[in-house]
């Protein structure tokens, strides 16, 4: 070891205290990095364990291969699995509603193919043989052809066939130039229906109908689907192995990897890494605050003994190498600690977390802590980036110092007297106490600058934070406060009898305490020019020259119990508002971003007068069918219409649609006919004791019933559960990461402030020398504290103001619009306290140190 080594060894040993609290600072800087490394691995495995359990573990399927291909990848070396199942042919969808889609593939399954390829059941059950078969709801619901449990299949199964060449489900249907060729009659029984299989493309001609392999692996029509033991070789692998045959990449999986081809997935990814990117960044410049503190107050301490050894032939470089060899040894100590606490710390969080991330995602995939060598690699690296960065800028600080500056001690303080100057009001309030602490605070301004930023980052963090966590919760609060009921069943393809046969079970279900059922429909209202609104034009934009303005209306078919309930809510009367003549009643607001439940009386209305008359007529396929128009009486009345049941791909209703409301008994009449067009949804809502134990309940009855039809079941308390959850991740990852931030600040505040008390150990030993009392001396160091803190609070507050108010807006902006904006109150006190706390409690510390050393030893002291 040179001699410079051991001189930068025994300055560490000398500043024990700065040394252990640099320690920490690297500690807590690499153990946060490592824990948001961790933590993005962990949740990236969970993600992709979940996708694997979702839609299959596999990484690339190849279409239309031969046994050989299979039994070939089989024994490849960079393979870990294979499943296969038989393309056993096609066969012509009778009635298909979709002509890009005309047929059925029959796909025979092996017992490895069900195990490897997941089927979500929505009735029935999986087939035993191969005279059963298994149909895919898109058979149904895009195809337009109905199927159920017990029903009997003849097809002619044979090949797609363009002219010698033989097509695939890869191939898209072309009716010009392609022949089904029949070989082979099969009978099949329907003995379950399931959701469309992950793996069909929606470009495939056919839809997958699963049944039984007759001789699993031996056919010449097969689909492989490939495992690789590194998934990371997936592209080069596919590209080289298939050749001439067509292949899918499982990018459902692949994307939590990093790995898919999707665009989309790119975007994922780009998100990603570039979140990840933004909190090593913060974590790495409120690391360099500390860390660059600590050398730089270091190199304070030691100008002297820099300005010795240059004297006497020490280089620059020479002088450089000493300073980063400080930090590579507080490095190699702090560093292995900093990786350990942050596994171990991101390992408790985890379990903490687990269960609820358990009820927002995957209910039967563990999240459990995945340590990664590449991470905790780049982790270390980026921690000892930090740590060189920090320790570079003092240390060519140091190599470039003049001697003869180093030796005298000049440059440490270059002001002159006006720039430290007080006004005379400062000094006649303060006293001579705080006046020799605002000037201090005026010639140190590169250490005090360095406090003051690092509470302020602190500050900011945590107050941001904070109001991210309680729009989150409100977003929470306000979903479940407009929702009426806890259990819901919507379809749009259910005919009116069936889903009333189904409701007649369902409400039986354990748990439940109340139910109703109803039909929503699409209708365009034909309303005079004059009885609209001027709220209603000014959101228009425009006012029509027209005597009548078409509007687009729904109405809410409720079943009579409910609706009877309504009108009896509003004091109208029973018998003008029921029967086969009753007027029909409407909720009907301008547009805007209100929480309706608690504010519908303060929405602007649409129409000027409460009872009016209009034409109504159905919307079908987006076009009012006025020929079927007819004249009705609606009263415009101020409530919230009851909630509708959720379906797939259709949004919760807004407040400024035009809603009727009716009873069920009077569709017959105000409905000419019925088309998926104009059926906005229909189905049944329920409230329960036990909404989860009612669901599984309603799934057993649905499965016994073989619905055909496309529908959602949805458990909303579930959703409202989801909600806290998310609430209560954000909580703990947000304050677990804005205590780790604010424990770096508070070590940096503490090192400076500490070590920037010793540096004037002369200064302070002069002032107790010429009388200052004990009561005078922590007079001045108060004030210290207090210009620390004020000019901290002065800069850090409105920033979090601020910060919270973008916070605000964003969410706002990406649809949370049921929230209100809240001054941070709470959040901004307890910055208040701590910011205070930790500066008193730190001079504190330093005070009694000085105290306790001898005056005379601290005047004769030749170092700074």
């Amino acid at each position: 070891m040179n001699i410079f080594n051991k001189v930068a060894l025994q300055g560490l040993k000398k500043s024990r205290t700065r040394t252990f609290v640099t320690i920490i600072g690297v500690v807590l800087s690499a153990a946060l990095i490592t824990a948001v490394a961790s933590f993005g691995v962990s949740l990236l495995n969970y993600m992709a364990n979940g996708a694997a359990q979702k839609y299959g573990g596999w990484d690339v399927e190849f279409e239309d291969v031969n046994s050989s291909f299979v039994a070939k990848q089989a024994s490849n070396n960079n393979v870990s699995n294979t499943a296969t199942f038989e393309n056993i042919g096609y066969a012509k969808l009778e009635g298909g509603k979709n002509p890009k889609k005309p047929y059925l593939l029959i796909a025979g399954f092996s017992k490895k193919a069900f195990a490897a390829l997941p089927i979500e059941l929505v009735s029935g059950r999986l087939p035993k043989n191969g005279g059963e078969i298994l149909v895919s709801g898109s058979v149904m619901t895009k195809g337009g052809v109905q199927f159920k449990v017990g029903d009997m299949l003849t097809l002619d199964v044979g090949n797609r066939m363009n002219g010698n060449e033989k097509l695939g489900q890869s191939d898209p249907y072309t009716a010009e130039s392609e022949t089904l060729v029949p070989q082979d009659e099969r009978t099949y029984t329907v003995v379950g229906i399931c959701q469309t299989p992950h793996f069909e493309e929606n470009s495939a001609p056919g839809y997958t109908l699963i049944t039984t392999a007759d001789a699993p692996g031996t056919a010449d029509d097969l689909s492989l689907f490939v495992t690789l033991k590194n998934p990371r070789d997936v592209h080069a692998y596919a590209q080289k192995t298939a050749g001439s045959h067509a292949y899918i990449l499982n990018n459902d999986l692949l994307r939590f990897m990093g790995l898919s081809d999707d665009p989309g997935d790119k975007v994922f990814n780009d998100l990603l890494y570039s979140s990840g990117s933004i909190v090593v960044f913060i974590i790495m410049i409120g690391s360099i605050f500390l860390i660059y503190n600590s050398f730089n107050i270091s190199l304070n301490e030691r100008t002297y003994q820099f300005g010795i050894l240059s004297s006497v032939g020490a280089t620059a470089k020479q002088l450089r190498h000493c300073v980063l060899f400080e930090g590579l040894c507080i490095g190699a100590v702090g560093i292995p600690i900093g990786v350990i606490v942050g596994i171990g710390s991101m390992g408790l969080v985890l379990d903490l977390v687990a269960k609820n991330f358990g009820n927002v995602l995957y209910s039967n995939v563990p999240l459990t802590l995945t340590v990664s060598a590449p991470a905790i690699i780049g982790a270390a690296a980026v921690s000892m980036v930090t740590i060189l960065i920090s320790a570079y800028i003092p240390a060519r600080k140091a190599a470039n110092m003049p001697v003869m500056e180093c030796i005298r001690q000049t440059n440490e303080v270059k002001v002159e007297a006006k720039a430290i100057k007080t006004s005379k009001p400062a000094q006649h309030i303060f006293g001579l106490e705080g006046t020799l602490a605002l000037k201090n605070s005026k010639r140190n301004k590169g250490r005090y600058r360095s406090i003051v930023l690092s509470l302020v980052l602190s500050i900011v963090l945590f107050v941001s934070a904070s109001a991210f966590v309680t729009y989150l919760k409100q977003a929470s609060e306000q979903a479940k406060a407009v929702s009426n009921y806890d259990i819901s069943f919507g379809t749009q393809d259910m005919n009116d009898s069936k889903m009333l046969q189904l409701y007649d079970k369902l409400k039986t279900a354990a748990g439940i305490t109340d139910s109703s059922y109803q039909v929503v429909m699409k209708y365009s209202c034909s309303a005079k020019a004059s009885d609209l609104s001027d709220a209603y034009w000014e959101s228009a934009g425009v006012h029509s020259s027209n005597e009548t303005v078409n509007l687009p209306m729904q109405i809410q078919f409720l079943d009579d119990r409910t609706y009877l309930k309504i009108i009896k809510g509003l004091g109208l009367s029973e018998k003008e508002y029921t029967g086969q003549n009753a007027k029909l009643i409407a909720v009907a607001k301008v547009q805007g971003h209100s929480n309706w439940e608690e504010k519908v009386g303060q929405i602007k209305d649409i129409f000027k007068n409460s009872s009016l008359y209009f034409t109504i007529a159905p919307k079908i396929n987006s076009e009012p069918k006025t020929e079927h128009g007819q004249n009705v009486s609606i009263t415009i009345v101020n409530t919230v219409p009851p909630d509708t049941p959720a379906v797939t791909g259709m949004s919760m209703l807004s407040p400024y649609t035009i809603m009727g409301m009716a009873p069920y008994s009077l569709k017959e009449k105000l409905v000419h006919s019925e088309t998926a067009s104009n059926i906005r949804v229909k189905g049944m809502t329920f409230r329960s004791m036990n909404p989860s134990q009612s669901v599984a309940e309603m799934k057993m009855m649905i499965q016994g019933e073989g619905i055909t039809a496309s529908y959602l079941l949805l458990n909303s308390s579930e959703i409202f559960d989801q909600n806290r959850n998310m609430i209560f991740i954000a909580n703990v990852f947000a304050y677990t990461f804005i205590i780790m931030i604010s424990l770096i600040a508070a070590a940096n505040v503490f090192n400076t402030i500490s070590t920037n008390i010793k540096l004037r150990r002369r200064e302070l030993a002069m002032l107790r020398s010429v009388g200052m009392s004990d009561r005078d001396f922590n007079k001045m160091m108060c004030f210290e504290c207090a210009f620390y803190g004020e000019r901290a609070l002065l800069v850090g507050l409105p920033l979090a103001i601020i910060f919270s108010w973008l916070i605000y807006k964003g969410m706002v902006a990406g649809g949370a619009d049921n929230i209100n904006f809240v001054f941070p109150w709470g959040s901004i006190g307890i910055s208040v306290f701590s910011v205070l706390f930790v500066v008193f409690i730190t001079m504190l510390y330093a005070i009694s140190k000085i105290k306790k050393e001898n005056i005379i030893d601290a005047l004769r002291d030749d170092m700074n």
